[in-house]
């Protein structure tokens, strides 16, 4: 399921904002260009694992109140009397090297027309099924997925990864939709009839499992179906957790992260507890099962999500119900849910939908007990991966670090892929990209074994995202640059995952309906019109073509790396990028085989040449992919020159082994700095980055082991690539409490050396003020948000409120109410002039840790002439074109009661992009939380009418 991004790019049209990228750390950046500058055998090297090289050790220092990283002693102390550490080699588990096959099961083959209606009866509006409406059933089933094994497996395919199955709620009316896509749940325990039975989804496991294949279940723990109503009556919006506190049954407020999965959780009740009261229709008293599901007080009750701030992990999204995921209940309900799929089925895996909406103490007790059940239960290989739709490393990683999962999809990587090849962008972008997969290293995961992908049913295909880029490209440059896409994805980290039909060159205009056609042929109008690349065929036919040329090379691409293994978990190693369009390169390399492979992929339309760093001088290299030269040769320096041709990819092989460096070379600390401070875009103040200098010029691992004072020697995590970095989750420590660090280097002859170790001092938190917006005008009451980085339980914050450059006076009482800690301001008290400054502040209770200050004026804010929602749904609205800033169709009104621009607009079903356009033009524009030409707000609809409210004093817009 889609939900909107931190960290956003446009996805439907080119609109005006362009994709916000990761930035490399500031420090490690310095590292990699100083790196990327010296000879060949100069370069930094680095060791790859063998698969079943897996370090068990986990940093275990002293658990205490979350805290963070600043940095106080970085003199290097001797290590007094530590022995030399024996090092160890990068993870790798045991799925690295999986390729995906990622499909929805009601829009690939119909292998059974007797259950298209679900046992429901012929009605489209009760049965769902309406083979003509792109938001309604199609017809697919897990009988078809079975007949069409042959073709799946031909891919190269080794895992099948199933869209949700369970039963959903088949229509929901209001939405003018049906549940095809499997994210209305209802029955947690049953497969959705129109699908099959529990039977054959059994039977296609054990038939994929005699074949050497794995079956991934999509499964949801965030909500379930629409089923709860109020009895207030229609929702009117979201309502925060400072307005309106949790209660217990008996009426006293609380906080319920104060109690996050734990067995002493507040007793709740329906009547008293939430600040809408939860009903059910007695038709649906019992609807869902597991029965605990029908329990509304394991609900959150907040009202609909707007994906940002606090009511992005407690809002419904889009009315459907989200489960109280903080109440141990519910982590109990769904831990046991899905160790019976596991026990009964045989299920190898599982993707988790909407994990960043969830609580972190949720994924800390669910992940390791599913994990730990599965491998009791003879599935060894058993991995599970999460949907963090966001395009920051420092943000999606910490679901495999702090929240101890063990991979999450790598949208980040998605990102950049489309960058490169179908934008053509600079070449130094992506090799940036790569150098900041150090966020995931931990002890117990890493990069390499994230799922990489290039578009989804959510956010749209490969195939949309060229023809959108590319607008005048003929079908031959729009082929190549989806095959240059799928090389990236295959030949670098990660386990690559085929989105069903790209294969078939499939595109469609957008993401949502429009990305989910059938492999079968086609009724739905909207999807007979979509131009296929690669194939004069159409939807209106079946398309299971062996031969396209994408399905061709898609199962070339998956042959060339089970016969390279090192392809597929080989050490990553950045080697060269040009400036502008051109050659990215990079070598793959096996801790035991300890070949280089080298591959360089050209991004312009251009033949280009480059001289690529290697661990060897003057040895011979062999083409194993591509047109190019057969053989080359590294010259003294270690430099391998190739050419490769415009838009397309070669690999080159090294026809003997690195040398075996005689001794260790010695290894040296930087000084241990905040990751809050390395990072241009963002950081993350719950961790500490750490980096070694490797005095050597071959192929290492390097080791980082964490102690506090006196304590233990406690891996933190390995790195195999250059530069050598972790970044330590140190929000488990208090702030002040030292933390020593030492790495350990192992070259490629087994030997090792230990560095001196180095100190650092976990920081205190960050406050920042959200809201009000800087410089805003403001009157009446004035709600003062602030948050806190890393965020606890336990914080309780205060405010203070400054007028006209006087004192600071305090404001309201303490909130210890978390993510967001709000005071409202009554500023109409105090009888203020129009034109008076005010600033407020915050501060964190029991330190001296204060806020940023934020400075307002008082007075009625001067509204602008007009508001425009101006995006990807313009044209949709009646605009004869999409980001339209002057369409008078698109205008919002205003109304003086509230204070609010608004517009309802009924919409068809799509995923669209907007902002907020002031006076017609783009010269004042806002964005995601309100910023001033901030990223595109994403808007994932199911159809019908939809309001946009828009507010000129936070610049603030919604969709509701």
């Amino acid at each position: 399921m889609l939900t909107v991004p931190r960290l956003n790019s446009p996805r439907r049209t080119g609109g005006p904002v362009k994709p916000t990228r990761t930035t490399l750390a500031a420090a490690g950046a310095l590292v990699l260009l100083a790196a990327s500058t010296l000879p060949a055998h100069a370069l930094p090297a680095q060791a790859a694992t063998p698969p079943e090289a897996a370090p068990t050790a986990t940093a275990a220092l002293p658990t205490q109140a979350p805290a963070q990283a600043a940095i106080v002693n970085t003199t290097p102390v001797p290590p007094s009397g530590i022995k030399q550490g024996t090092g160890a080699h990068s993870l790798r588990a045991p799925v690295t090297g999986e390729n995906f096959y990622f499909v929805m099961a009601d829009r690939f083959s119909n292998g059974d027309a007797g259950n298209d209606q679900g046992g429901l009866g012929p009605d489209p509006m009760v049965s769902g099924f309406d083979p003509t409406r792109k938001g309604f059933y199609n017809g697919g089933d897990l009988k078809g997925l079975l007949d069409k094994i042959d073709y799946i497996q031909g891919l190269g395919t080794t895992a099948i990864w199933l869209t949700p199955s369970f039963k959903n709620k088949a229509v929901q009316p209001e939405d003018n939709s049906a549940g095809y896509h499997g994210y209305w749940v209802t029955d947690f325990t049953q497969i959705d009839p129109h699908l099959g039975t529990n039977a054959e989804l059994k039977a296609l496991i054990d038939e994929a499992h005699s074949r050497g294949m794995k079956v991934y279940f999509d499964i949801i723990t965030n909500h379930t179906a629409d089923v709860i109503g109020y009895k207030e009556g229609a929702r009117t919006g979201y309502v925060s957790k400072d307005k309106e506190p949790y209660r217990t049954a008996t009426g006293v407020a609380f906080d319920d992260r104060d109690f996050a999965g734990r067995a002493d959780f507040p007793k709740l009740d329906a009547e008293t507890s939430f600040p809408y009261t939860p009903v059910l229709d007695p038709a649906e008293q019992n609807l869902k099962v597991p029965a605990w599901l029908n329990d509304p007080t394991l609900y959150h009750n907040r009202g609909d999500t707007t994906f940002a701030g606090e009511n992005s992990s407690y809002g419904d999204f889009f009315g459907l119900d989200d489960l109280f995921t903080e109440h141990p209940a519910v982590v109990a309900g769904m831990t046991d849910i899905y160790e019976t799929w596991i026990r009964d089925f045989g299920v190898d895996g599982f993707r988790i939908d909407t994990m960043k909406h969830v609580n972190d103490e949720f994924w800390q007790q669910f992940g390791p007990e599913v994990l730990a059940y599965a491998r009791a239960h003879g599935k060894d290989e058993f991995f599970m991966f999460g949907e963090v739709f966001d395009t920051s490393k420092s943000f999606t990683s910490q679901f495999t670090t702090r929240n101890r999962m063990q991979a999450v999809l790598d949208f980040p990587f998605q990102d950049a892929a489309r960058n490169f090849a179908s934008k053509s962008q600079d070449a130094k972008e992506l090799e940036t990209f790569f150098a900041a997969d150090d966020w995931y290293t931990d002890a117990d995961s890493n990069v390499y074994q994230l799922p990489t992908f290039l578009g989804n049913h959510d956010m749209g295909r490969i195939g949309s995202f060229i023809t959108t880029d590319n607008p005048d490209a003929d079908g031959a440059e729009r082929v190549a640059r989806d095959e240059l896409a799928h090389e990236l994805m295959y030949f670098s980290r990660g386990n690559p995952v085929v989105y069903y039909g790209d294969e078939q060159g499939f595109t469609g205009p957008g993401g949502d309906q429009d990305a989910r056609q059938t492999l079968f042929a086609s009724k739905v109008p909207d999807y007979l019109d979509d131009a296929l690349l690669g194939t004069h065929s159409t939807h209106a036919a079946d398309n299971f073509n062996t031969g396209h040329p994408l399905y061709a090379k898609i199962r070339e691409l998956a042959q060339l790396t089970k016969d390279h293994p090192a392809l597929r978990h080989g050490a990553h190693q950045n080697r060269y990028a040009s400036d502008g369009p051109g050659i990215y390169a990079f070598s793959r390399t096996d801790a035991k085989d300890q070949r280089e492979y080298v591959v360089a992929l050209n991004n312009s339309e251009k033949p280009q040449t480059a001289a690529v760093p290697t661990y060897t001088t003057k040895r011979n290299y062999r083409l194993i992919y591509g047109d190019a030269a057969e053989n080359s040769r590294t010259a003294p320096d270690g430099k391998l020159t190739v050419t490769v041709p415009p838009l397309s990819a070669v690999v080159y092989q090294s026809s003997g082994r690195i040398p075996r460096e005689t001794a260790a070379p010695a290894v040296a600390l930087q000084p241990p700095v905040s990751a809050a401070a390395t990072s241009s875009s963002a950081g993350d103040n719950g961790r500490i980055q750490v980096t070694a200098d490797v005095d050597g010029s071959s192929f290492y691992d390097v080791t980082f082991e964490a102690r506090t004072p006196g304590g233990k020697w406690e891996r933190v995590g390995t790195d195999d690539t250059a530069p050598y970095r972790v970044f330590h989750d140190v929000s488990e420590l208090n702030p002040g409490t030292a933390v020593e660090y030492r790495a350990v280097v192992l070259n490629n002859a087994g030997r090792s050396s230990v560095s001196a170790f180095r100190s650092a001092e976990v920081p205190d938190p960050v406050l920042a003020i959200q809201q009000p917006a800087e410089g805003s005008t403001v009157q009446g009451n004035v709600d003062v948000v602030a948050t806190a980085d890393p965020e606890k339980a336990s914080h309780v914050v205060r405010f203070e409120r400054s007028v006209a450059g006087g004192p600071w006076t305090a404001i309201g009482s303490k909130d210890d109410s978390s993510p967001a800690y709000t005071v409202a301001d009554r500023l109409d008290a105090l009888g203020l002039a129009d034109g008076t400054e005010v600033r407020y502040r915050a501060k964190l209770d029991g330190t001296g840790v204060v806020s940023n200050v934020r400075k307002v004026v008082v007075g009625a804010a001067p509204q602008p002439e007009s508001v425009t929602v101006a995006g990807s749904l313009n044209s949709e609205m009646g605009c004869p074109d999409d980001w339209q800033p002057a369409c008078e169709a698109a205008f919002l009104t205003f109304d003086p009661a509230d204070r609010l621009w608004k517009l309802t607009a009924d919409l068809p079903a799509g995923q669209y992009e907007f902002k907020a356009a002031i006076n017609g033009s783009w010269d004042e524009n806002y964005g995601q939380d309100g910023a001033p030409n901030g990223s595109n707000i994403v808007l994932d609809h199911d159809g019908g009418p939809v309001t946009f409210r828009y507010s000129h004093t936070t610049h603030v817009i919604t969709a509701s």
